[in-house]
């Protein structure tokens, strides 16, 4: 964040038209005429040698014939501070009235006269060592002031200053003036209207109706004051229903003969991703399909191994295929709010990860030749979405074991059943396709850091209508467009380049994104600032949730007290979210989930990202992914306030975009992972006894944790007694501050191999969390054994001390290389490791 400094002074310097007036130089003549007395023209002399007179001197002067020709007969110094040094001063005599006196009395004004010149320059050089002293003293205990601070600097400055563009006809502007352009600007738009001119669009990722789309948001682009406009086009494996060969469900008897189909309600409705082919077992019910929900399973006497399931990592234990439905119970409707019908099945893909499966670690560029390989996330097993009116039919036929009272949902009369119960036959048709897509991209560049991007996005394609999904992030990522248009077309520039950008392919698992990214890693990770994401903004208007990297939290939490709530008049969203807990972080704060465009560009590609959304307090939105994602469903939803819930969006993330585009020092807060890593190690601390009796220990995590904190610490101090006007040391800092995430992706293991490598927020056996869940294992159940499986140790092996050495290896290098490279230099690392 800007380094806190004395607020610029509007008044420094003489405002237009004022005279300054010096009467102390060399060559001035101080003649006596006998009038006055000479005190009153000494008094008179060194009042004049007062810099920011307000006045104009009274003083006249003459021209004394003589030594220097030509000088005028008044001199005036207009818009100076100091006096010229000494030499080639005209002769100026200093006259007054007539004086009345006796000789003695004029041998005595001359004594007095000749003292007070002798005199003056020696008052004048104490006053200038008096003022310098003063000054410099000032100087000195404000910046030893803003050290001592520490991290509590980190707060926005209403007096951070900002240049406008050559072009521009006014002056400094301050962070409130920008604001208020920001804010004039972005109100002549109208978000409502785009919102439902978009979800009325088909814009299903590869068809005909999203290309006419896409060519209308390149031209949308390309109408306003932008840099540059282009389109980039991959070409990805995505999966699609077979219309001649729809997915089917039937009945089947004790020898095995299909019997009866079960209906399907929309055979548009599928799951992108899902292994094709058939599956034919007994149902049983899971739950969740969490792995303590299929060892509940096995505890009852349910085997899932050879059963449909409706779980999602039901492949791990010999499950023969996957029923999805949407239970009442997660979509709690209210009096006033309209709910989910039973007949509609929810749409969503079933690939653990992101970007297009079949290259993965790969850009799906036209003339890349791929290796046979396809992601590790891709299920083996088919899966299909079901309504809840097919589910509940299903459940009526369950036998066995009552299911726990938690797992009891909404949709039949009598206790849910684990079963098992009758046979059932899947058949996924589904049909994979080399489908192009395209993503469009904006850019402003930036004034003084145009090679480093500050980035925001919105997926534009959806499967159904999709104005919750896709249709408000594009209109508000146009109305950000227009809006940052109109205030460079009024001199504003920011110094760091802006790119926005339409992502394709997002219900696929933010394909466009993820692929853009593996295309570029190599410059993004040193170009990109941040990335926000405007996907899934709106979906209620109760609570507002920010998922994001720690080193945004600070910057957050400052544009919320910017911002006007959209449903609470008067108040702030920080007021807002702080009137129900005052830890705002704790109401407000999520990690980045997977299934987030902002997943990856922290995850993979190690740069901060934030996704934040409007939420209804107690449920969630319950037409997200089904064909009732309508511009009115949400307009009932909000009652009416989707306008203004919309424009609270669009201010939150144009203020964080003039933050992090035009800040001479970036507001991220480095110093917050070490917060993040002491919270991580208190969980381990509890097993350090158990460790210390196998003669392990956690000593260097807690070495490589402190070394991070006094290089956070002393890179605070040095941009706090560094200055502002600096430009090179400015930018340095910057790029310092703006690595920091990368520098939490492990280099100690291949991204081919993990491709998320970041320890915190990754996944594979490099993270802080797999050597958390590895370690509970030193004190094992059933059930912990199993969830260690899921992350990685294979069932029934419990605590390895190899694997566990290896981890720490991995995890403190990692974090040890954050703390070396945060200190800069290599002579400037000072570390006890």
């Amino acid at each position: 964040m800007p380094a806190l400094r004395p607020p610029a002074r509007a008044d420094k310097g003489p405002s237009q038209g004022s005279h300054k007036r010096f009467i102390i130089g060399g060559g001035i003549s101080l003649q006596d005429s006998g009038g006055g007395t000479s005190m009153e023209r000494l008094w008179g002399l060194l009042q004049g040698a007062k810099r920011l007179s307000p006045r104009p001197s009274q003083t006249i002067y003459k021209h004394v014939e003589g030594t220097q020709q030509g000088c005028p007969e008044e001199e005036e110094e207009e818009e100076e501070e100091v006096a010229k040094p000494p030499g080639h001063f005209c002769p100026m005599e200093l006259r007054g009235p007539e004086p009345l006196g006796s000789h003695a009395g004029r041998q005595n004004l001359e004594l007095w006269a000749a003292a007070g010149r002798r005199a003056a320059p020696y008052l004048v050089l104490t006053a200038l060592l008096i003022f310098t002293g003063a000054f410099l003293l000032g100087y000195v205990a404000f910046r030893g002031s803003c050290q001592a601070c520490g991290k509590d600097v980190l707060v926005v400055s209403e007096d951070v200053n900002y240049e406008l563009g050559p072009n521009s006809h006014q002056g400094t502007l301050y962070w409130s003036d920008l604001q208020a352009m920001f804010l004039r600007h972005l109100g002549e738009g109208s978000l409502e209207n785009t919102i439902r001119q978009t979800s009325l669009r088909e814009r299903v990722a590869g068809s005909a109706g999203m290309a006419a789309l896409a060519r209308d948001i390149h031209a949308a682009l390309s109408r306003q004051k932008l840099d540059h406009v282009w389109t980039d086009t991959h070409y990805v494996g995505l999966q699609y229903p077979d219309r001649t060969h729809p997915n089917t469900l039937h009945w089947v008897d004790a020898a095995g003969r299909l019997g009866e189909q079960l209906p399907l309600e929309d055979p548009d409705v599928y799951c992108p991703y899902s292994a094709t082919g058939n599956a034919t077992g007994e149902l049983v019910y899971a739950h969740y399909g969490r792995p303590e929900d299929l060892q509940h399973l096995r505890t009852r006497g349910v085997e899932p191994a050879g059963r449909l399931l409706l779980v999602a990592s039901a492949q791990d234990f010999g499950a023969g295929g996957v029923l999805i439905y949407p239970d009442p119970a997660d979509f709690p409707q209210g009096p006033h709010k309209p709910g989910l019908s039973s007949n509609r099945a929810v749409y969503g893909h079933v690939h653990l990860g992101t970007g297009d499966p079949y290259t993965p670690g790969f850009p799906s560029f036209n003339q890349t030749q791929f290796p046979p390989v396809q992601s590790s996330g891709l299920p083996s097993i088919p899966a299909q979405p079901i309504s809840a009116d097919i589910a509940f039919l299903l459940l009526r036929k369950l036998a066995g074991p009552v299911a726990p009272q938690e797992w009891q949902g909404q949709l039949s009369g009598s206790p849910y059943r684990l079963g098992p119960g009758p046979g059932l036959h899947l058949g996924v048709n589904n049909r994979r396709a080399s489908t192009p897509i395209s993503n469009i991209f904006g850019c402003i560049e930036g004034r003084s850091e145009p090679d480093h991007y500050v980035v925001i996005g919105a997926q534009r394609d959806a499967w159904g209508p999709g104005a919750a999904k896709s249709a408000v992030g594009t209109a508000i990522l146009l109305e950000l467009v227009r809006t940052f248009s109109s205030m460079v077309s009024n001199g504003f520039q920011p110094r760091r380049s802006l790119l926005f950008i339409s992502w394709d392919g997002g219900d696929f698992g933010s394909v466009g994104s993820t692929e853009w990214l593996e295309g570029y890693i190599s410059l993004l990770h040193l170009k990109a600032v941040v990335y926000v994401s405007l996907d899934n903004a709106v979906l209620g208007d109760d609570k507002f949730h920010a998922k994001t990297s720690p080193l945004l939290i600070s910057l957050i939490e400052n544009i919320l007290k910017q911002v006007e709530s959209p449903n609470h008049s008067g108040q702030t969203l920080y007021e807002q979210v702080a009137f129900s807990n005052h830890s705002w972080d704790a109401e407000v704060i999520q990690p980045l989930p997977m299934d987030s465009s902002a997943y990856s560009f922290t995850a993979f590609a190690g740069v901060p990202a934030i996704e934040f959304s409007f939420v209804e307090d107690g449920q969630v939105y319950p037409f997200l992914n089904t064909k009732d994602d309508t511009y009115e469903n949400l307009h009932k939803v909000l009652r009416g306030r989707l306008p203004a819930v919309a424009q609270a969006v669009a201010q939150f993330a144009g203020q964080l975009l003039i933050r992090l585009s035009h800040d001479h020092l970036l507001p991220l807060d480095f110093g917050r992972y070490g917060d993040v890593v002491l919270r991580h190690i208190g969980s381990l601390n509890e097993f350090s006894g158990d460790l210390k009796a196998r003669g392990l220990t956690l000593q260097w995590v807690y070495s490589a944790r402190g070394d991070y904190i006094r290089a956070a610490e002393k890179l605070r101090k040095e941009i706090y007694s560094s200055e502002e006007s600096d430009e090179r040391l400015t930018r340095m800092y910057n790029v310092r501050i703006m690595r920091v995430e990368y520098y939490f992706l492990s280099q100690y293991v291949s991204p081919a191999d993990s491709p998320f490598r970041h320890i915190f927020l990754g996944r594979g056996d490099h993270t802080l969390g797999a050597l958390l869940n590895h370690v509970r294992l030193l004190r094992s159940s059933s059930s912990e054994t199993l969830g260690a499986a899921i992350s990685g140790v294979a069932p029934g092996l419990g605590f390895q001390e190899s694997r566990f050495r290896r981890q720490l290896a991995l995890l403190t290098w990692t974090l040890q290389g954050a703390a070396n490279a945060l200190s800069g230099d290599v002579w400037n690392i000072d570390n006890n490791f």
